[in-house]
């Protein structure tokens, strides 16, 4: 089933003011548990880790930020 355009600009917004900072949270605190890597490897985690957290919502954020397709001229 897939989202109308209102529902990926709704759910885009929840994912971003939520669950993004949920997971900077989850991210660090895991980080945290480990001792301290060096300064590139726990740079390249943190990177890593901030491309991974999109892939799943891919198909959220695509085409939220043009025009609705939807909606009529006016």
């Amino acid at each position: 089933m897939a989202l109308s355009y209102k529902a990926r600009r709704r759910w885009s917004l929840v994912i971003l003011l939520v669950g993004l900072p949920a997971y900077i949270v989850a991210a660090v605190t895991v980080v945290n548990w480990f001792d301290r890597p060096p300064i590139a490897v726990e740079f390249l985690i943190y990177v890593v880790l901030g491309i991974v957290w999109a892939l799943p919502f891919k198909f959220v954020f695509r085409g939220v930020g043009q025009a609705d397709p939807d909606a009529k001229d006016q």
